[in-house]
């Protein structure tokens, strides 16, 4: 069994338990601030339930072996509040489970443009009673704070229907964690403070042991039955239940919409959270099932005007494409001021914490199709400044030192050189804020936010670079994105990211005097960032004429790739790290990360080589990679190695080809689906104004995306000889095609030419390490 190829929607038909942790994760709804797995009605069977609510966590502590100064203390990891997905059917006493009686038809469908996620079930119980259910759920884009459900059965013969409608707290779930701290802090994680159940409504309230946030989750029902009845709601410190009952005759239909409401607070109070949630539901019935159904459809409408791709010639790809889309705006749409993880809210990998994967695989996509997420959520990591310093402070350093890995902005990762290393994090946080400026010319944010984010980051790099009169500007005793290299020197990408941090930090300052004087920037400080700047260090190696990855990289041996047998990759799980820093292996791109981000600094012909050299190296042990080699590949020529990454990209998650897409979808990886597309075959780059260099793969006959820059919206549609740019709403705009300026008016599409790629012969992977296409 699998997924129904369709471009709007992801359909599953028929009933295969040993798959619903994989289809938990894919049918996942989410708006940024709630998210709920796709778990069935009932709530059993399942594979791994989950409620979640954006920055809601439990603290833990965290493991080590023998302690260091500077070493995180306390871990954080998401936690599964209160689950209000549960409606239980009884048929003549005998309860709806699909592992019993007979499912006669099975089929769930996620919807792209409604936003809903819809089941349609025909089950025949195991004493011959047949009974249709259908059921849609929505988690809504527009009123952040609310979910509902449509639940309708409808009998083949006159029975006595009870339905049962949960609010469960402290769900018992197989821990997936071999940490005991983990495991305990996640064992009933919720304690009660208040419950209260009256009429149609229930509301639950709980905090956690350690982190000692608060929480409320609200139910409240609207039914349409037959005549006769009878319904009766009760509440306890972890569950509340209402029950309905009613004879419904054949040829009739038992109707009942359940509106939730959530929220919580590490500040307010129990009785103000109720309220809260009170008035969430308040709203939501005010507006009714149908209105949100109308409003989740006006969001993604708008959403899809501006952020659609649609292929031509390949159907599977369309489909894997706005799946993709539609998750990355789950993940982010309505966050505020809350962080994006990496595995959005779809389940609980990563302990649900954010990483770099925000601000340099998912906030692209954002900035370019719904602006305002991207902005909330560089708001988030302003909000977290004052932890970053003190993160700074404890390491020695001036400005700001964001987290390797978190979910409140202080750092939690146990392993050193993979994260207080990283530093490159804080420069990824600035590009990202330079990104957004120059995308939206969001002046206000800039002088609110961004150019403290911006200022603090760039003392970060002036305390733990410093100039050498043989070699520039060096940063020592960093990890890159390449987690198979640790502790180095002058790695290219962190040192050209520095760069263009220090450069932007300079151009905030310069634009917004009052902001700098007040975060006390000298000119002399100025002067110093200019200088950096211009004599970072980038370190070249003559005799292969390629960068390497960081000083002294192309030194190192070459890992035994043909003798690497293929159970042995993810080589971090069958190899010692010290033995993999010292090989020329490569996780994941990170000097081919870096000519996709400052392709500016590199010329075309040492992309090439580069790219040529580093595919030979690069195991794409992570999610991250594929979607940047992608682009690479399709700007130096190699269109038909593009695609098959673009394709490695967009079903990572859909064939599940990490083997854990039961613990949530990878959101970078499915942003890098759009990269792929955007950068890579649209050739967007946005280093000095917009710029693209189309070209067409092979496998499609044509494709067509969309984006916004600065409040305009507007299409390119590729062909294999050429490309139109058109203006759907907005100013004109002044672009780039193929190095050509043209611009384009309202009205007035231009059509240019494309020209040939250049002609190179494919590069080789590591033995075993071909993209996985499909």
């Amino acid at each position: 069994m699998s997924y129904q190829i369709e471009p709007w929607q992801l359909r599953w038909h028929g009933l295969a338990v040993d798959q619903l942790r994989r289809t938990e994760s894919t049918f996942a709804l989410s708006n940024g601030h709630i998210g709920m797995r796709g778990t069935l009605d009932e709530g059993e069977p399942r594979g791994l339930p989950g409620t979640y609510l954006n920055g809601f966590y439990e603290e833990h502590d965290l493991p080590y072996g023998e302690a260091g100064y500077g070493y995180p203390e306390a871990g954080q990891t998401i936690v599964n509040v209160t689950d209000g997905k549960i409606v239980r059917l009884l048929v003549e006493d005998e309860p709806l489970d699909m592992r019993y009686g007979q499912a006669l038809e099975h089929e769930r469908t996620l919807d792209f443009r409604t936003g809903t996620l819809r089941r349609r079930t025909v089950w025949e119980s195991p004493t011959g009673r047949v009974v249709t259910v259908r059921s849609e759920r929505i988690v809504s884009f527009t009123q952040r704070a609310v979910a509902a459900i449509h639940y309708e059965v409808e009998p083949a013969d006159d029975l006595q229907l009870v339905v049962q409608s949960d609010l469960l707290a402290n769900e018992p779930i197989a821990q997936q964690t071999n940490d005991p701290r983990v495991a305990a802090a996640l064992d009933a994680p919720l304690l009660s403070d208040f419950y209260v159940a009256e009429g149609t409504r229930a509301v639950l309230a709980h905090h956690t042991r350690r982190s000692g946030l608060r929480m409320a989750a609200a139910m409240d029902h609207v039914l349409d039955t037959p005549e006769g009845l009878n319904c009766s709601i009760s509440a306890e410190a972890d569950l509340a239940r209402f029950t309905a009952a009613v004879d419904v005759p054949a040829g009739t239909c038992l109707r009942m919409t359940k509106f939730l409401g959530y929220g919580w607070s590490a500040q307010r109070s129990t009785p103000a959270l109720r309220a809260q949630v009170e008035a969430a539901l308040a709203g939501a019935l005010q507006t009714g099932w149908e209105g949100l159904l109308a409003e989740q459809r006006e969001f993604l409408d708008d959403f899809w005007e501006v952020a659609d791709i649609s292929l031509e010639g390949d159907d599977e790809l369309q489909q894997a494409v706005r799946f993709a889309l539609f998750h990355v705006l789950q993940a982010g749409a309505r966050g505020e001021t809350r962080a994006i993880p990496g595995k959005g809210l779809t389940g609980p990998g990563y302990d649900g914490h954010a990483f770099w994967d925000t601000e340099m695989f998912v906030l692209p996509v954002l900035t370019y199709t719904l602006p305002e997420a991207a902005r909330d959520a560089l708001r988030w990591r302003h909000s977290t400044l004052d932890k970053a310093r003190e993160r700074a402070r404890v390491l020695g350093l001036q400005g700001a030192a964001f987290p390797w890995r978190s979910i409140n902005g202080a750092e939690c990762s146990a392993y050193w050189p993979a994260g207080t290393a990283a530093f490159h994090v804080s420069g990824d946080v600035a590009f990202a804020v330079s990104q957004y400026v120059t995308a939206t010319d969001d002046r206000d944010f800039e002088a609110t936010c961004g150019a403290e984010l911006l200022v603090e980051t760039a003392r970060l790099w002036t305390s733990l670079g410093h100039h050498d009169r043989h070699n520039g500007f060096r940063i020592d005793g960093v990890t890159g994105p390449d987690e198979y290299s640790a502790i180095v020197d002058n790695n290219v990408y962190t040192n050209l990211i520095a760069q263009r941090n220090f450069l932007g930090a300079v151009a905030a300052c310069e634009q917004h005097p009052a902001v700098a004087s007040q975060l006390e920037v000298t000119p002399d400080e100025l002067d110093a960032w200019r200088s950096a700047a211009e004599h970072m260090a980038i370190p070249y190696d003559e005799l292969l004429e390629v960068h390497p990855q960081s000083e002294n990289f192309t030194r190192h041996a070459v890992w035994d790739f043909e003798n690497t047998p293929e159970d042995n990759y993810p080589l971090l799980l069958n190899y010692p790290y010290f033995d993999l820093y010292r090989k020329q292996v490569v996780k994941q791109a990170d000097l081919v990360l870096a000519m996709h981000v400052r392709g500016d600094v590199f010329t075309p012909d040492e992309k090439a080589r580069n790219f040529a050299y580093y595919e030979a190296l690069t195991v794409r042990d992570s999610s991250l990679s594929a979607g940047t080699q992608a682009v690479l590949a399709a700007e130096v020529g190699h269109l038909e190695l593009a695609y098959d990454y673009l394709l490695e990209a967009a079903f990572t998650d859909l064939h599940d080809l990490h083997d854990n897409v039961h613990n949530g979808l990878h959101m970078a990886s499915l942003a890098g689906a759009w990269t792929a597309l955007v950068a890579g075959f649209g050739g967007m780059r946005d280093h000095s104004g917009l710029a693209f260099a189309p070209r067409l793969p092979l496998p499609l006959t044509e494709f067509t995306f969309r984006m916004c820059f600065r409040g305009t919206r507007f299409r390119v549609s590729v062909r294999r000889e050429d490309a139109t740019y058109e203006i759907v709403s907005g100013d004109a705009l002044e672009l780039r095609h193929h190095g050509e300026p043209i611009k384009v008016k309202p009205d007035a599409p231009v059509t240019m030419p494309i020209p040939p790629a250049p002609s190179l012969p494919r590069p080789a992977q590591p033995a075993g390490r071909d993209p996985r296409r499909r």
